[in-house]
This record gives C-alpha cells, sequence and structure tokens, in this order.
C-alpha cells in the first residue's frame, strides 16, 4: 500500500477490530512515520452519528481551543476579518467565538449545525476569504489527506489544527486511545514529520505545540504562537450585548459580542 501523504512504500504494522467487527490493516509511511488504516470501506456505517458517543469531552474541548484560537488571532492575525470552523459539528465553537466578538462561521458534511445555523459556509459567495480556518479534531479523519488538506487550504492561506501526535513505540500505539477504533473514525494518525513534510508540500510554515495543537502558515511569525504569553483582561458577561476589552502589544482590543447582532439577523429571517 502506498502512503497517503508521500506516495512512497508503507510497511505493515498490525491489525485490529474496528467497530468490533472488521479486521483492519495498519501501514506506516517510511519517508515520514505517517501511519494509515487500509482503504476505510467502513466510514459510510462509522459516521452514522457524526457525533460519537465517546467524545464526552467535545464541551471542555471547544472552550478551551476557544480561549486558545481568541488569543492566536489577537496576537497574530486581523482579528476583524472572517474565520470559519471546518468540520465544525454542531457549531457550538462557531457559536463560542461569534459571542466573543469574532466574525466565525461553520462548515460540517456530516453533522447538523444546531448552535450557529444561519452563520454557514453554504450562506457566503464561494470567493469569500477567511483570514483563519480552524480545524480541530479534523485530521484523522481524513481519508485522503492531501486532496483534504488541499481543500482546506483553499479557504485560507492559515489553518490552526489539533490532531495528537503518535506515540513513539508500536507497542503504545497499539493501545492508544487516539485508535478509537470503537467508533472507526481515526484513521490517519500524524507525528512531527510527516505535518514537516505536508507544511513543506503545501508552502507553509509549521508552528506546534509538541502535542496537540498545531497551525500551517504562509506568514513567518514574530513570535511562537504557542508559547508567547498574552495579557487579557478578565471580563463581564452582559446580557446580549458587551463589550469585551483584551490586550494585544498596542494596546487595548475592543470587541463587541455578536450576541445581540444574530439575535436580531435570525428573528428578522424567522419573521421574513
Amino acid at each position: 500500500m502506498k502512503s497517503k501523504i508521500t506516495g512512497g512504500e508503507t510497511e505493515f504494522l498490525f491489525s485490529t477490530k474496528v467497530l468490533h467487527k472488521y479486521d483492519v490493516k495498519y501501514f506506516q509511511c517510511q519517508e515520514t512515520g505517517f501511519i494509515q488504516t487500509e482503504d476505510p470501506y467502513w466510514l459510510a456505517e462509522a459516521y452514522q452519528s457524526a457525533i460519537t458517543k465517546l467524545d464526552v469531552g467535545l464541551v471542555h474541548r471547544n472552550v478551551h481551543l476557544a480561549d486558545l484560537t481568541e488569543k492566536l488571532l489577537i496576537k497574530f492575525f486581523n482579528y476583524k476579518q472572517s474565520f470559519l470552523d471546518y468540520a465544525g459539528g454542531y457549531g457550538l465553537f462557531t457559536r463560542i467565538m461569534r459571542d466573543k466578538g469574532f466574525k466565525f462561521f461553520s462548515t460540517d458534511k456530516f453533522c447538523q449545525n444546531l448552535f450557529a445555523e444561519y452563520f454557514d459556509l453554504a450562506q457566503l459567495s464561494d470567493s469569500t476569504y477567511f483570514e483563519l480556518v480552524t480545524a480541530f479534531e479534523v485530521f484523522e479523519h481524513l481519508a485522503n489527506p492531501l486532496d483534504e488538506i488541499g481543500d482546506i487550504l483553499r479557504l485560507s492561506d492559515n489553518v490552526l489544527f489539533t490532531t495528537e501526535l503518535i506515540p513513539d513505540d508500536l507497542e503504545s500505539f497499539k493501545s492508544w486511545y487516539y485508535l478509537s477504533p470503537e467508533t472507526g473514525q481515526h484513521i490517519s494518525f500524524y507525528n512531527l514529520e510527516s505535518l514537516k513534510y505536508l507544511a513543506m508540500y503545501f508552502g507553509r510554515n509549521l508552528y506546534t505545540n509538541g502535542k496537540t495543537t498545531h497551525l500551517f502558515t504562509k506568514r513567518k511569525l514574530a513570535s511562537d504562537p504557542f508559547f508567547a504569553p498574552v495579557v487579557r483582561e478578565p471580563f463581564l458577561l452582559r446580557k446580549a450585548r458587551k463589550y469585551v476589552r483584551r490586550n494585544d502589544e498596542k494596546g487595548q482590543v475592543h470587541m463587541e459580542s455578536l450576541i445581540g447582532h444574530d439575535w436580531n439577523l435570525i428573528k428578522d429571517k424567522l419573521n421574513s
């Protein structure tokens, strides 16, 4: 089997039960260490429920990533521009970011957008430019990483994403919780070398915290986005309208939550 990121040779590693019934083979790219399953013929069954029952950390993860993303956007990007959460699930992350004042939209081909229904990619023009795309817990789901990461990067020069890096030894990998054979949705697994290869292939710089969170960007950032502290004042949530005071290197950043704006927009749509 050929590597799905380099096209080169792979080595068979082991087989395990996926969805409790399919004996699935796992292969490792000889050039980068990237690990992939055999061609995933079981995906239609795996995605009968887009959000798996094992994803009990969904709410906590979205809250944590919203805080991280907020700081990164203010410090390194034009936070007044539009953003997209790719494979955004129920739209929870997009709703949180809009509550903070960021113009986020969502898209997901497998899942209904419940929390940000009126702020979906399908409602925007094909020419919409996004300052940055977030893709959290997405890369491990990609059956054809080169094609699908390429699709994401056509939406923006910058993508902030999460995927856990594979353990160093095979036995740890075989018992790794992130393998998630019970759900059948995780089929591509990355190490640092494979992320470096992908960044080079797509002409991007790679920044990473070395564990779970990574950034592909055409920009050369002035400091490491995952280790440079950003001072931020606490703020109070006030009904539907609020002003949030945040610090960047130039001073105070004033952002109005989009809660009130979005409420009025949705009300008008429902009454039209």
